[in-house]
This record gives C-alpha cells, structure tokens and sequence, in this order.
C-alpha cells in the first residue's frame, strides 16, 4: 500500500484529535481536590509546591494560563493536562502500529489488508488507554501525571524511530534527545526514568546478536543508568555544590553562594572542555554519554525556577529551598521520611538497646555569614537480629499494624529480647512468610492487580476499599466470576448498585490484550520483552520501589499508569493477531476490516461508554467554592487553622489564583511543625498581617524546641499563667531545661491558663456586647492527658497568648480534635470554621462548642456557593460526597440550634435547603443522617421528619439484607459496617418513639431483632 505512511500519519493526529475533544469535554472547569489546587497555584504565580517540585510543568502551566484572566486558569491548566494527554495517545499510536509493522508478513510493502490491520490496532489499542479508567481521570485535571505520561510516550516512541536509523549516520541524536526528555521529565516526575530498561533493551537487541550474558549484561546495565541518574544526577550535582559551598563560606568566608557559583562555572567548563577533547579524538561513545549527561543537566536546570522562586519569598514557598542545602533537602523529600526496602525492620522491631539512634545527616541554616548546624537528623538502629530482608510490614502506627495482621493473617514467632531498661520482654515478630504474605496480597494483588483489573475489567464503584468486598474492587460484569470473588453482586444496595463508577469491560480488553501479549512472544520475541520490561518496570517495580503501608489515604492507581500504556501497546497487537489468524479463512482486506471494526466497538467503545459518566467533571465547581466557603467563613484579617490536602489546597487556589479573601491567614498545621513554615507566617501575605508569633528565628529553627515536654512540678500550685509558661520555654537557661532529656526545653505545670480582657473581646466584636456576662474571665488548659506538645501546638498557643483577640482565630471543621489543644468547648460554629472565642459551652453529644445561628444562617442560606453539586448529571466522586456529608452535618447542627432558639421556621427552612443541596440519590444517607428526621420533627414537620426516617430505614434494610445474604467468609469484611448500622437502627427505634411513632418504632424494634438474630447466627 504506497499511501500507508501518510494515512498512518492522518489516522494518528485524528485519533490525537478524538482524544482531545473528549478531554476537553470532560475537564474540570477549576481546580479539583488533593494536589490539583497546590499545582494549578505554583504554576499561575510559579510559586514553590510540595518536595521534589515539578519546575518544568510550572512553566508549562504558566505559559497557557498567560491566555486567559485568574478565573479559567484552572481550566487552562486542566486543558494543559487534556492536550498532553491527548499527545501521549497520538504517540501510543505511533508506537503500536510500528511494533504492528514487525509483526506481519510483508514483502516489499504493505497490502491493503495488511495496512488496514495495523491502523487498526493503532486505533484501538490507543483509544483503549485514552478511556481507560485511571489515565481518563488524570487526563481532566491539573495535576503531572498527564505531562508526565506524554514524556514517557515520547521517549518510548524516539527509541523505536532511533531503531529505523540506528545504522545510519548521526542516529545518535535520537538517544541524546531521549537523554534531554528525561532530563526535563525530572521537573515533571520521576516515574518517566523507569523507561531507561527497556530503552536499553531496544539498543541492545538492535546493535548486537541477543545472548544469554549479554541480556544480562545489559539488565545490569540498565538499572545502573537508572540508579546513576536517579540517586547520582538528580542528588549528586547538589550534593558536591554543599561541598563547594561550605569550602568557600564556612573555610575561605566568601559571602553565601560563592561556592555554588564557583561550582557551577567548573562544572560547565569541564563538559565543555570534555566535549571538544571528545571531537577532536573522534571518540564517540565517550562523545554521546558526555552529551546526553550534558542535557540532561540542562533539563534538569528548571529546578533554577524553584531556588529563584524560594528566594523571593513567594506566599507559597514549600520547603524554602533558596540555597544548595536546603534544595538537597528538598530533593530528597527529606521531610516524607525513609522506608525500609533492601533490609530492615518489621513493625515490632525493637531498637539496638546499645545505639537505639544514630546522627545522619547535618541540618544546615546561615547565621552570622555562615553555614550553621542548628540539628543532626537522627536514624533510629534496630536490633539485627529482628530484622529481615526485604521488609514489607514496617510501619509501628497502630491502625497499620492491625492491617498488617489482617491481610498477612500473622501468628508470628515469639522471641526473647533485651529492652533499653535492660529487662528480658517477650514479643511476636511475623515470620518471613508473613512478610511476603502481606507484600503478595496487599502490594501486589490489592495495590497493583486491582487497579490493573479496574483499567482492562472492570470497576465495582469509586468508594475506596481496604480490602472488604463491597468497596473499590474490580469488576468483570460476569456474574459468575464476580460471585466467586466478591459474594452476590445482583442484589446489591442503591447507593452501590446506582454508583456511577460501577462500570464492567467483561473482560473484553484483558483478553484482546492478553491475545497481544501471546501473538507478541510469538512473531517478534525482543520487542515481547522490550515492551514487557517497560510494563513491569512501571508497574511491580514500583510496587516494590514504594512499599506501600496499608489504609492509603487515597487511592494510588495514578502511580501505575505506565504499566497500563505498556499493556494497551498489546491490546493493539491484540488486533493485529486477530487479523492475521482469521485470514486464514476468509480474505485479509475482510479479516483486518471485520476485527478492527468490532475490536473497536467492544473495547474502547465500551470502555468509552462505560467510563464516560465517572470521568465527566464538566459542571462540577465543588473545590473551588468549597475552598471560598471556607475563607468567607471568617471575619477579616483572621486565621484559619486546616491540616489536610483537601482543606488546605482548595483555599489557597482562592486566595492565590482568584484573590479571594487574601486577607486572611491559612495556617496549616501539618507544616507549622516545621521552621520553615514559621518564619512564612511570620511575614505579611498580600492584605494579611504577620501572624502574632513571638518567637524568634532562633528558639524555634529545627532542633530547637521540636518538642517541649510537659510536667507537673510539685512546687508549683494550681495552673500557671500561659504567657509566663510560654517565656520559660523561650528562656535559655540551663535551669529551664531538662538535663536528663538533652536539655530539652519543658513546662513545669500541665495546666495553664489565659486571663481574659472582656473589654478587648467587645471592642474587637469576638462576641456581641449582649453576651458580656456569659464570657469567662480565666480559660484554662488542660494538658493532664499529654506528655508533650509538638512545635505547631506550642506555635498555636503563642498565637493565643499574644493575638489579645485582635486577630479571629478560627479553626477549619475538618480538622481533628487531636489539632484543638482541649478547647473545643470554646468554639463557636460560624460556617464551616469554628471560631475560637472565651464563651464556654458544654458538650452535646457529636457536637461540641456552639453556634452562631444568625452569621451561619446568612452564610448557608445566602452567601455560599455550592458547585453544581445538586445537579444529577454533574458527577460526585467519594471525595465530594465525604465533603458534602460535613456540608450535611453543618446544615443539621444549624437547625438544631435554631430549634433550640424556638426559630423553628428557620431551622425547617435550613433542613428543605439541605434536602434540596444534597439529596440522597446523589449523597446516600449515612449514620448521622438521623439528625435530619430528628431536626424535622423537632421543628414540628412531623410528617417530613418520618419520610426521611423511613428513607433512612429502608436504606439500613437494604444493606443488611445484602450483607445478611452474604457467605461468612464475605461478611467478615464488613462486619464493623454490619454493627454500626445495628447500633443506628436502634438509636432510630428509640427516635421514633420519642416522638411518639409507635408503630414505626415497633417495625425498626422488630427488625433489628431479626437482624440481630441473624447475625449472631451466622457468627
């Protein structure tokens, strides 16, 4: 077929075009929630992101916010995100159809049926990844992973057509752009360097005759490329700038970054002077690998925009990276912590009794011109002989180690050790067994195979599972073959069955790909493995690589997306075996017609059909007016405590990107644990003032004060006042400090307290001048459960002290209790912040503090937006429905204590509107959604209040009669949902004949018995 290339070449760009259009149809029109709202921020303003950074994709995004104002540059990142994708599915293509061409019998040039076989499988295995489950969901968001997987498309792309010129002259520079893409894919993310195997491989197999030792050798090879780019370049060129810098600041006395720019003009003359040397004695094997260092230095230059940026003192300025130690640190991802993958401990290990901790490596920060060492990282040693190879159950957290015991069903082994007292103690270590247990049924089969299934089987629904059988699992839509897995699928409850993420493949593109894989190894052995080592590379390799501790606080699917791109190359081959095999019996132009064709409806048109509900995010705003309800919660100039991704990202989106309320301060709490973070907040920020930290630099720069014990010293009577407590911390002498615990800095009373001026709490307006009389004169603090506070509580506790209620403090409703220092009886509810105030009030039940019934009526009625997420056809992932289940609770804690102010046309009024905002076909009752019948029927709306009782109650029915059904072994997994939902029943029961329902009590009484007698049956 003379015209094959150019119609290869069309096909390609309108499948980049199908690709596209439907990625833009589907992106979501702002930011989205985790890391979108941080990444969508540092790219508008380059500001610094979370560690290592992703510089280049900054400057990508910054590029296409520069054509649209500070309202659509989320969408223009997101389109960012859609165009890359849509790319990366335009070099799959390529890809397919030239691994295709090897694989069928062709002459001279391709026939007719033959071209049309190739084309097809370009086009289905291609459009197969562009609606699969995970790469469809990063592919509508501002996040890397799209950037990301379009380098890896290249790079896997440029090796092939390096293969069609190898023997040609100047080939060369196709390996030297490859070495230049994964130079500038470490500005993106690092998972594009796992393509270097199979890159290798396609050198290999080209360039020499494949032997036994020379597939090893070049193995070897491979991974040690990797390992010196991964822990040399991307550390190393930092690590010998530190050396230069401290020869030349801390030993010569040359002002700060003396040394790195030394370093760096070194640097640069030496790989000039190499490559001239290089020319001139016609080396060129040396020539090439001095190149390809040489641009990938240059691609990894964009990590220049992150030092620049640090070093004006953007808002968001992640780390402070704006000198050669703190960017190693930063690289590093020093402050995620290590884990374990060589050797090293379980869970239980216990430390070296004799060395239980050992310093590392030396934190560095300039005082007085120089390099100065404020702390030395500490590495904990453990006992050796408890230890193992190749640990997978690390993790000491108590939520971790139960889940350790329940996916890897450990028994153990009993051991005799030596505490650091020096007393005999007797412990259960997990056998190794144990161990690869937990790694082959958690790591592998639930983080990696799961997900895999999900892309190319099918989906049960979107609510994350940690291992129960009616929660985020695969799906193959072969009722047969799910029952066996997963119990009775036919049956399920509404808020499962009706889950628009419930999506089945039957297996169609698992097989199609599965036929690839066979048709692969047997006309073409090399690019078999070539593709198999990409696929495994990206996929177990990282399951290994990450070592994941079980309850993820979130799904990772995203991580694997490489391993998937392999497996939707055989998915196209899969087409072409097909083809090739039937037309044996009918003609091939026939043959290569009928398959691609039916290929193309049942794989990627089904997964296109299937997926398209769940990967729809158009219309959906719930992050960004999420994040604004959260900021117009508070008044001005205030402080809002948050801790998480999901309340923290969303809000600085608004402030950053949008201008929202910038004249507040978002503290997040995670971080003011840190030093780096305190001295951010101790600046003014666009219209908010520096935050009422008394401390200076020194007293809390890390290694100092990390921690401040707390003790009841027996000369001390009664509590002591907070800012005298909090003087003693700062005072800096030996006789404040606890000589027995390195002269660690200590309270010596564990509990304080706070006088209270009434006069500055009325003028400031904390509370209006009709509720003088309720407030206290002396809020006290109460530490007795507590052995220490952390950094950020002692920062909060100077805030307290020293804010003399000038500054609103309040605290975002989806922080912890843990994060509320015991004062959650001074909370006053205005929003979705609590607002820390010297009014007390007592506990009730769930709730705690109270509620400004006016301020939060005006903000939950009026003034918040809710982003679509009442519109059936807008798609509410878990995320979103966790969040509105918060939204749901606040609306019902307003109506209760509306009814308690006999404003009970208000509080039915604030009940229709919750109705209205989150019904229950898009938000599925949940155990505390009782409120909202109780609140109705409190307020009078008797009627109201029984129809969503029995709406609750039916759906309670529904799910037990499911899990009721259910074959032991199946319940199991869900037995605490099972007892929760008993243990609601019940509670509803006693509602109902509160308000004297007698006959629907006496239905829920009669069917709590019989589910309770079932269940204690079937235990």
């Amino acid at each position: 077929m003379k015209n094959y290339k150019f119609i290869n070449t069309v096909t390609g760009w309108l499948v980049f075009i199908v690709a596209a259009v439907v990625y833009l149809m589907t992106i979501e029109p702002t930011t989205s929630f985790w890391d979108c709202g941080e990444f969508i921020t540092t790219s508008y303003k380059l500001e610094v992101g979370h560690p290592p950074g992703a510089p280049f994709f900054m400057i990508l995004g910054r590029f296409f916010t520069l054509f649209a104002d500070s309202s659509n540059a989320a969408m223009m990142i997101n389109a960012l995100s859609a165009l890359a994708s849509a790319f990366t599915i335009l070099f799959l293509y390529w890809t397919i159809t030239h691994l295709a061409q090897k694989l069928v019998d062709a002459e001279n040039e391709f026939s007719m049926g033959q071209a049309i076989g190739i084309i097809g499988s370009g086009v289905v295995g291609a459009l197969a990844y562009a609606f699969s489950d995970t790469f469809w969901f990063s592919a509508v968001e501002g996040e890397v992973y799209a950037s990301s997987s379009l380098i890896t498309a290249i790079v896997f792309w440029a090796i092939l057509k390096w293969e069609n010129v190898a023997d040609q002259p100047q080939a060369n520079r196709w390996i030297i752009l490859i070495a230049y893409l994964m130079g500038i894919s470490i500005g993106v993310h690092l998972l594009n360097l796992l393509a270097i195997p199979a890159i290798v491989f396609v050198y290999y197999f080209k360039k020499y005759k494949a032997t036994r030792n020379g597939i090893i050798a070049s193995l070897a090879i491979s991974l040690v490329i990797l390992g010196v780019i991964m822990y040399g370049i991307i550390p190393g060129v930092i690590t010998i700038a530190t050396w230069f810098e401290l020869m030349f600041v801390n030993g010569i006395g040359l002002p700060f970054n003396t040394g790195t720019i030394i370093y760096a003009v070194l640097l640069i003359g030496l790989i000039v002077y190499g490559i001239h040397y290089t020319i001139k004695k016609n080396l060129v094997l040396w020539n090439t690998v001095l190149v390809a260092f040489t641009v990938i230095l240059i691609g990894y230059s964009s990590f220049a925009m992150i030092v620049i940026r640090s070093s004006a003192n953007t808002p968001m300025d992640q780390n402070s990276p704006d000198d050669v130690f703190s960017m190693l640190g930063y690289l590093n991802r020093e402050q995620y912590g290590d884990r374990p993958l060589i050797t090293g401990q379980y869970y239980n290990t216990p430390l070296n009794p004799q060395n239980p901790y050992v310093d590392t490596k030396p934190y560095y920060i300039q005082k007085d011109g120089k390099y100065v060492i404020s702390d030395i990282r500490q590495k904990p040693q453990y006992d050796s002989r408890f230890t193992t190879f190749f640990p997978r159950m690390y993790s000491s957290q108590a939520q971790h180690v139960q889940d350790y015991k329940s996916w890897a069903g450990i028994e153990g082994k009993t051991v005799q050790i030596t505490n650091r007292q020096g007393e005999s103690e007797t412990i259960k270590l997990p056998t190794f067994g144990e161990n690869l247990r937990f790694f082959v049924r958690y790591q592998v089969v639930h983080m990696y195979l799961r997900y895999f299934m999900w892309n190319f089987a099918g989906r049960q629904n979107d609510i994350q599972g940690h291992g129960d059988i009616v929660n985020g699992n695969w799906l193959s839509g072969i009722d047969f073959i799910d029952s066996i897995r997963l119990g009775d699928q036919t049956n399920l409850p509404a808020k499962y069955a009706n889950n628009k993420a419930r999506n089945t493949y039957f297996f169609l593109p698992l097989l199609l790909g599965l036929i690839g894989v066979f048709f692969h190894y047997q006309r073409n052995k090399k690019d078999m493995w070539v593709v198999s080592l990409l696929f495994l590379m990206t996929g177990l390799a990282i399951v290994v690589y990450l070592n994941q501790y079980p309850h993820q606080p979130r799904e990772r699917d995203y991580a694997y997306a490489g391993s998937f791109y392999a497996f939707a190359i055989w998915i196209g081959l899969g087409v072409i075996a097909l083809s090739e095999t039937l037309k044996k019996w009918m003609p091939e132009t026939v043959s290569a017609i009928a398959v691609s064709a039916i290929s193309l409806v049942l794989v990627p048109g089904v997964m296109g059909s299937e997926n398209w509900d769940d990967h729809d995010r158009s219309g959906r705003y719930t992050a960004r007016d999420f994040g604004a309800n959260y900021l117009n919660s508070c008044e001005e100039n205030g402080i809002i405590f948050t801790n998480g991704d999901n309340d923290t990202f969303p809000l600085w989106y608004n402030q950053e990107v949008e201008g929202v309320r910038t004249d507040l301060r978002v503290c997040n709490l995670s971080y003011l644990q840190t030093d780096w973070y305190i001295d951010q907040m101790r600046r003014k920020a666009y219209e908010s003032e520096p935050l009422p930290i008394t401390f200076t630099e020194d007293q809390y720069v890390q290694g100092n004060r990390d921690v401040v014990y707390l003790m009841n010293d027996p000369r001390i009577k009664g509590a002591v006042e907070l800012k005298k407590a909090l003087d003693f911390v700062k005072d800096d002498n030996p006789k404040t400090k606890l000589s027995q615990a390195d002269n660690a800095s200590y309270i010596p009373s564990k509990r304080l307290f706070l006088k209270v001026d009434k006069e500055a709490v009325i003028k400031n307006g904390v509370v209006p001048e009709s509720e003088y009389d309720l407030i206290e004169d002396t809020i006290f603090f109460n530490f007795e459960n507590k052995n220490y506070i952390t950094k950020d509580e002692l920062m909060v506790l100077d805030m307290i002290a020293n804010s003399e209620w000038k500054r609103p403090i309040y605290y975002a409703i989806t922080v912890g209790r843990d994060k509320y220092l015991g004062l959650q009886d001074y909370f006053r509810l205005d929003g979705l912040a609590y607002r820390f105030t010297p009014v007390k009030s007592k506990q009730d039940g769930i709730y705690f503090g109270r509620v400004n019934t006016d301020k939060m009526y005006e903000h939950m009625m009026k003034d918040f937006k809710w982003g679509n997420m009442n519109d059936p056809d807008v798609y509410i992932d878990e995320n979103n429905q966790r969040m509105m289940m918060n939204i749901r609770n606040n609306f019902n804690r307003l109506a209760e204590s509306l009814i308690e102010e006999n404003k009970t046309d208000s509080a039915i009024n604030v009940l229709n509107r919750s109705m209205e905002l989150i019904p229950s076909k898009i938000v599925p009752y949940n155990y505390f959604s009782l409120k909202l019948a109780e609140n109705y029927m409190a307020a009078g709306e008797l009627g109201k209040g029984q129809e969503v009782m029995r709406d609750i109650f039916n759906s309670y029915k529904e799910e037990m009669d499911y899990y009721l059904s259910l074959d032991y072994k199946y319940l199991v997994s869900v037995d605490e949902e099972v007892q929760r939902l008993m243990y609601f029943m019940r509670e509803m029961a006693v509602t109902a004949s509160k308000y004297k329902l007698d006959d629907f009590s006496k239905e829920i009484s009669d069917s709590f018995n019989s589910y309770y007698q079932s269940y204690t049956t079937l235990n």
